[in-house]
């Protein structure tokens, strides 16, 4: 693993990749928890599992009403799952060393629990983070600061467009230097 400089001086080890994140908690969650394979998204901090549970049964007087017991039911599963969900998280965030986030979908409602808020210059949610991750390593800015100063600047409609070109450029690069000779 290469050593980078992590926030405030102190040395960093990069973590191990989590490219089979998504494999691994869907092989490791219990059956029956979800309706069909969970969301996981990963960073440099985080793994977030969003899972997609059953349909509610029932009529509802209006979509308030629906909301609630959709509310209710993704409640319900959260504090139903907490002490597997733990120790499945402890067994991720040795593997992967990060830390582990969940969430749950019902219907028209989407909860997150158990997220991290990571500091850069304000508090972040692993969505932004993964914006500036992107520009630092192409090498578009030079740290997360700056990065997200860039951004601000660019916000726009093309960005996502833009980023995702990026990140395949980016993936494109990986693949030929791993097919590269080795350097001693």
């Amino acid at each position: 693993m290469r050593r980078g400089w992590g926030g405030r001086g102190s040395p960093q080890i990069d973590q191990p990749p989590a490219d089979d994140a998504a494999a691994w908690f869907a092989g490791r969650l219990p059956d029956g928890w979800y309706t069909e394979a969970p969301t996981v998204t990963v960073d440099r901090e985080e793994i977030l599992v969003v899972g997609q549970l059953p349909p509610l049964e029932g009529t509802f007087a209006d979509e308030a009403e629906q909301a609630a017991a959709e509310s209710g039911r993704i409640s319900r599963h959260r504090e139903d799952t907490r002490e597997a969900r733990i120790e499945i998280a402890r067994q991720a965030e040795h593997r992967y060393r990060r830390k582990v986030a969940w969430g749950a979908r019902l219907g028209g409602t989407a909860e997150l629990f158990t997220t991290l808020s990571v500091p850069v210059m304000t508090r972040l949610r692993q969505p932004e983070r993964k914006v500036l991750d992107t520009l630092v390593a192409a090498g578009v800015a030079r740290s997360r600061s700056e990065a997200l100063a860039w951004a601000v600047r660019l916000v726009g409609e093309h960005a996502d467009t833009w980023l995702t070109e990026l990140r395949e450029a980016m993936s494109r690069v990986d693949d030929l230097r791993a097919q590269g000779p080795e350097l001693a």
